[in-house]
């Protein structure tokens, strides 16, 4: 084994283990045998070990590098998108000013909820993630677990449908820019169809073509952030000054109050950093998982961070007029800003880079929820359990990313009837995100001693507490600005139905819960049972 894993394994046993199967198909754990050579296949090994200390037999080739799992926080995470898509919010509510710290204020918190949750991903690096560690960290209470993997599936899922109609946005952008022609609402939910249904099958060709892909993207990123800046530098006619991108301040949010007009620009960043944990869920697909997963949950927050900053301050320097933004005809109002910046030839390079990164990051969403469907269903907390559980030839769990596909031409077809209600089911992805988030994170600040008696190698140590407080309140506090209206005066076209949307996903959670789950769940079903020397099964 290679001396950097000897060096960071706190998890080596002088055991190994023979597995056994059990009629009820239980693998059965033999520790009496003696230790495995040192080979190629250690780091993978020494991840299974710790998967059947927690209850769950390996089924999942790990093909996974630190650069595919990290890449898949990063797909998530889309920076590029995110910020490409939602830069008007900040822009519009605060201008530069907001942007620039709520940016940097944002970015330290979400930094902070990383961290939280890189630590109990170090303990307990399953598939199952957010949903796993709440039934890890308070057993007793088997809804909270339940609830808490039925929301994250959910917010998933609107997640991915929101990245393929962004990537429908994004053509629908090009095609008025390249060749004038605007695109109706049934051509885009058409094309959102079509991106949905790539989405579904990328994802069944299984581990290895995700893990190529989200390495891909974190090149991608990389490089796509340099050629962006580089272009609206070098090619904006005019430069903004330091004093405009650093301290002016925009308001068409209608709203009189500086301060809160500023905090509503904060959605922004919080928006555009949603989505570090998703290494979590390839986690039994990863090489070390309890290093590799929560290195990859916190390294992509600082490097979003970093490039997020300089894309915008590109964006903020070149911008040559918010109005012209604000009053833009084009499907994706970024695009107005890359017009007027760089012109029509650029402008369809730009929109084409931030279009596939948007792609990516709509796929890693699908990844992520059809291997939520797996944890939820091995542990009994998803009907059709052996459907979901099914793994292709490809190691992927079709069943569930079919239904997300499923799912996400459904809602693209509200598209096509009310974009407000559209943007109300989208808009509680995010909220639904941060509430999953939320979780973990209550368990470890009020039962800080009982919640992650065993540690990984990943750990806050004595700042393990007062960062768990911080991700908290700052939780809760982004969870109530995400539903207040944004708009002033409030109209039933400017409302902000997010908390209607977020309402009804809780009161769906609550009645699967009341009617299913109470029936069905327990908490998670270990498929391994430990056999000590002189045991054997009945």
């Amino acid at each position: 084994m290679p001396t950097v894993l000897r060096a960071i394994d706190l998890y080596s046993h002088t055991t190994t283990m023979d597995s056994k199967t059990h009629p009820a198909d239980i693998e059965s754990v033999d520790r009496t045998t003696p230790v495995l050579e040192e080979s190629a296949d250690a780091a993978a090994f020494k991840s299974d070990q710790r998967l059947r200390e927690l209850g769950y037999k390996s089924e999942f080739k790990r093909e996974m590098s630190l650069f595919g799992v990290l890449g898949i926080s990063f797909c998530a995470i889309g920076i590029l998108t995110g910020m490409s898509s939602a830069f008007q919010t900040g822009l519009f509510s605060g201008g530069p000013l907001g942007l620039f710290w709520g940016w940097n204020i944002c970015s330290l918190f979400m930094l902070f909820i990383a961290l939280s949750l890189a630590e109990i991903c170090s303990a307990y690096p399953t598939m199952g993630g957010l949903y796993f560690w709440v039934c890890k960290m308070k057993p007793e209470i088997p809804m909270l677990g339940f609830c808490t993997g039925w929301i994250y599936s959910i917010a998933m899922t609107f997640t991915g449908t929101s990245g393929n109609l962004s990537v429908a946005l994004y053509l629908a952008s090009l095609a008025e820019v390249g060749q004038g022609r605007t695109l109706t609402r049934v051509e885009v939910a058409a094309i959102a169809w079509g991106v949905n249904i790539l989405s579904g099958v990328i994802n069944t060709v299984g581990t290895k073509a995700i893990g190529h892909m989200s390495s891909f993207n974190l090149w991608w990123t990389l490089g796509g952030t340099f050629v962006l800046v580089i272009t609206l530098l070098v090619k904006a006619p005019e430069k903004n000054s330091a004093a405009f991108v650093f301290t002016d301040y925009e308001n068409f949010s209608g709203w009189s109050n500086r301060g809160f007009v500023v905090l509503l620009g904060f959605l922004q960043a919080v928006y555009t950093l949603e989505g570090c944990e998703t290494a979590a869920q390839v986690a039994e697909e990863a090489q070390r998982a309890e290093v590799l997963a929560p290195l990859a949950v916190v390294g992509s927050i600082v490097g979003s961070w970093l490039i997020g900053l300089a894309y915008m301050l590109a964006l903020l320097f070149a911008v040559q007029s918010i109005a012209s933004v604000q009053g833009t005809s084009f499907a994706i109002p970024i695009a107005q800003l890359y017009y007027d910046a760089v012109g029509k030839r650029l402008t369809l390079m730009c929109l084409t880079v931030v279009a596939l990164a948007q792609f990516m990051a709509a796929v890693t969403a699908f990844t992520a929820s059809s291997r939520l469907f797996y944890a939820l269903a091995r542990d009994n907390a998803f009907p059709a359990k052996r459907q979901y559980m099914a793994l292709n030839r490809f190691q992927a769990p079709y069943v569930g990313v079919w239904t997300s596909v499923l799912v996400g031409c459904i809602i693209s077809c509200a598209y096509i009837g009310s974009a407000v209600a559209f943007n109300a089911i989208l808009s509680s992805a995010a909220i639904a995100v941060m509430l999953s988030y939320l979780q973990p994170i209550i368990i470890r600040v009020f039962w800080p001693q009982t919640s992650l008696p065993e540690r990984g190698p990943f750990s806050l140590g004595r700042w393990s507490w007062p960062i768990n407080l911080a991700s908290f309140l700052f939780t809760v506090f982004i969870c109530v600005l995400f539903i207040l209206p944004t708009a002033h005066p409030t109209t039933a076209l400017n409302m902000n139905y997010a908390i209607v949307a977020i309402g009804a996903v809780v009161l769906i959670v609550a009645a699967c819960w009341t009617f299913w789950g109470r029936f069905h769940f327990v908490g998670p079903v270990k498929t391994v049972q430990e056999v000590h020397a002189g045991e054997k099964y009945e």
